[in-house]
């Protein structure tokens, strides 16, 4: 098995991406960060992982990376990154211990890197970073190599078959491992997901909160992703809609997964909390507003999820300008366009009155 694949390639592809952004060669690298040129090649190919070297030396390069002017989105996404490679790593080397999918809940910006990794898709967040140009065989991305891929998502598949469903941590294993299998596209791969996913489509039945809140909807987004969103709209009439617990698990979801709940949860636990606390609402209602995904089941969800962050908190549209101004665009462009259940409708023409009244 390649070496390459179970080190530090996906962290060192995005250093490189921060190292670019500035612009800087990797001999003024070398010279910016006080180390020689053989350990800033050691780092972007992946050979010496960034995620050895000790946390102060770490917080270091983060702040002579921003003092050079690196755009702050990237070195954002170091920590990701670092996520994303223990992932592989551990998956492919099946390693002692328990594996990182059951010990911490990942978040959007990990996942992203994995897709990157697996799929070859720039994470959204840099989508407005230019790419720049490169010479001869610079890769442009931190896809894997096929074989990897192919590996990594074998084992990805053995992995969600044998977590153990009876305790926390193998659920939360459970849910992530079959979730992440949605990014194998391949004819084969697509089938023994979607079986794997229908198999547990008993989840969705159940209405308002349970313990297998999450795993449900883990296994409606993963359907709505190869392209079967009713799950996913059956899933918020029947565990959300009219009951406090399945809209205030939705929201801290939501919140944790778009970065605005600053400390990582080790379970799904977390989602009970009806106050609500923990998180600021006007940072959800940006991830929300600039992440919106329009493919069918997910444009839904996002509908629900931002007419309930304005029906919990309706002093939002005073928090932001720019913010409610774009909103309210994209709410507008939604309506005017089809693609999204009559409930979805509905709500995106209460938030759109909710902001266009309240600003």
């Amino acid at each position: 098995m390649a070496t390459r694949a179970i080190t530090g390639t996906i962290t060192g592809f995005v250093l490189r991406t921060a190292r670019e952004s500035i612009p800087l060669t990797q001999v003024a690298m070398a010279e910016a960060l006080d180390v020689d040129l053989a350990t800033v090649q050691g780092w972007e190919s992946g050979r010496r992982p960034l995620a050895n070297i000790r946390a102060v030396d770490l917080l270091g390069m983060r702040r002579r990376l921003a003092g050079r002017g690196a755009d702050a989105a990237i070195i954002g996404m170091l920590d990701a990154a670092m996520d994303a490679d223990r992932i592989v790593r551990a998956t492919l080397t099946r390693t002692d211990g328990p594996h990182p999918l059951a010990e911490w809940v990942h978040t959007r910006d990990t996942a992203h890197m994995l897709a990157w990794a697996l799929t070859g898709t720039r994470p959204p967040s840099l989508a407005r970073i230019p790419s720049p140009r490169r010479w001869g065989p610079a890769a442009a991305s931190p896809l894997l190599p096929a074989a990897d891929r192919s590996a990594f998502f074998e084992q990805l598949r053995a992995t969600a078959e044998a977590a153990p469903r009876t305790d926390p941590r193998g659920v939360l294993l459970h849910r992530q491992a079959l979730y992440l299998t949605s990014y194998d596209k391949t004819p084969e791969a697509a089938a023994w997901t979607a079986q794997a996913l229908h198999a547990r489509r008993g989840l969705l039945a159940r209405r308002g909160w349970t313990p297998q809140w999450a795993e449900a909807r883990s296994t409606a987004t993963a359907l709505a992703r190869l392209g079967d969103p009713v799950p996913l709209l059956d899933f918020i009439e029947r565990a959300m809609v009219d009951d406090d617990e399945g809209e205030a698990a939705n929201l801290n979801y939501w919140a944790y997964w778009l970065g605005g709940t600053p400390l990582p949860q080790s379970d799904d636990l977390f989602m009970r909390d009806r106050q609500l606390a923990g998180w600021d609402p006007v940072t959800l209602l940006r991830g929300l507003t600039y992440g919106l995904h329009h493919a069918p089941g997910y444009v839904d969800l996002y509908a629900h999820t931002m007419w309930a962050l304005l029906t919990t908190h309706p002093w939002l549209p005073q928090a932001s300008g720019l913010l409610v101004r774009d909103l309210t665009e994209r709410t507008e462009r939604l309506l005017d366009g089809g693609g999204i259940s009559e409930r979805s409708r509905r709500e995106l023409a209460t938030v759109n009155y909710v902001l266009r009244e309240r600003t």
